[in-house]
């Protein structure tokens, strides 16, 4: 391997980047996808177009009414309708949420009897619809709680762990800087190779003495240091703008960061293999990055949560390892003594190996 070779190869590559202004797009996309997604991925509702039918006209029933118009998760309104006129508002999308208080509701309570009350929440789109529905028994719970006579026998003393606030950019950010450090190196990478390809001035590697594993060093590694300074600029994001807390090590996170590049470059190469036109190779390094970059990679749910072959499909893709690192780093701080941390690690590197030698091994220097 000759270090000149590889050195012309970075001058004049580095070079091509800046004149093409894409040096500029490499710092400033990665930035504006964390904002997109900083302010964008909400699991907080609040202000649920609500209507409460008070038919029981108690100090109970008022205190209901009353929690809910002061409740920031809902706005309230009162009225005195059927239920067919209510349930026709629900159609007319008027409507977030029902709630039917019936007659005699706090005379059953106080003798201790079921007291039934009607709710009706708009399930369209169903995880907003769950989250509605804890809020409502949420805030069911909290008031008529001192009414329960199992609140003398039985104390719940709630906390929530590592995020306690519940903090939707707690839950997020760590993730998108995984997505982000999944798709940004993965398409320049893809670009730079396929580029020659579309000019044909791959014609000049083919008829020149230089190695395929000189070409590809000289390639990639624009990428690769580039986007090791959007890691340092993607964490400063998240823990001094989003204030999303630090609890692990840096040098665990900087580690898994770096060889996570390696691999998003890596998937970069085999794509430019495969590809001969930048907008294929666009299109196929997104869908090879953000499809599984939200759907298997924890973001939006936890891998424990989903089904057998869902969570097969996740272990495939590199995101998934990288993501728990990430989430530990920030918000369980367990660090190098998490041995799941050390094997995931260990993951990303073999699969980073991997794919480099894959992309050596299809590149062919000859003419197709």
């Amino acid at each position: 391997m000759r270090l000149h070779v590889i050195k012309a190869y970075l001058k004049k590559e580095f070079i091509d980047l800046v004149r093409s202004k894409m040096i500029i797009l490499v710092y400033f996309v990665p930035s504006l996808i964390i904002f997109l997604f900083g302010y964008g991925l909400k699991l907080e509702i609040t202000h649920a177009k609500t209507m409460i039918i008070d038919r029981d006209n108690t100090p109970l029933s008022l205190k209901i009414v009353n929690s809910f118009e002061h409740s920031k998760y809902f706005d309230t309104q009162v009225k005195a309708i059927s239920d067919n006129e209510a349930l026709k508002l629900f159609k007319k999308a008027k409507l977030d949420v029902l709630i039917i208080i019936p007659p005699s509701f706090q005379k059953k309570l106080l003798h201790q009897k079921k007291a039934r009350v009607g709710v009706y929440i708009d399930g369209s789109f169903p995880l907003r619809a769950l989250t509605l529905e804890g809020y409502v028994k949420g805030m069911f719970l909290h008031i008529l709680g001192d009414k329960a006579p199992v609140k003398k026998i039985i104390l719940v003393n709630q906390r929530n762990m590592f995020n306690e606030s519940l903090r939707d950019a707690n839950a997020f950010i760590p993730g998108v800087i995984g997505l982000v450090l999944l798709i940004a190196p993965a398409v320049l990478a893809a670009l730079v190779i396929v580029k020659e390809k579309e000019q044909g001035t791959i014609f000049n590697f083919y008829s020149s003495p230089v190695s395929k594993t000189e070409f590809l060093i000289a390639k990639l590694t624009p990428p690769f240091l580039l986007h090791s300074v959007n890691i340092f600029i993607l964490f400063l994001w998240a823990t001094y703008y989003f204030d999303v807390p630090f609890r692990g090590s840096f040098l665990l996170f900087w580690i898994a960061a770096e060889i996570f590049v390696f691999v998003s470059v890596g998937i970069g190469l085999l794509v430019s293999v495969f590809t001969s036109t930048q907008i294929a190779a666009l299109i196929l390094t997104v869908i090879l990055t953000v499809v599984p970059g939200f759907l298997y990679s924890g973001i939006l749910m936890p891998i424990s949560s989903m089904d057998k072959i869902s969570q097969i499909e996740s272990h495939a893709f590199p995101i998934m390892y990288f993501n728990h690192i990430s989430y530990d780093s920030f918000l369980v701080g367990a660090g190098f003594s998490s041995a799941l941390n050390l094997e995931y690690l260990a993951v990303l590197f073999v699969y980073g190996a991997v794919l480099f030698l894959l992309g050596l091994l299809f590149l062919k220097k000859a003419i197709k």
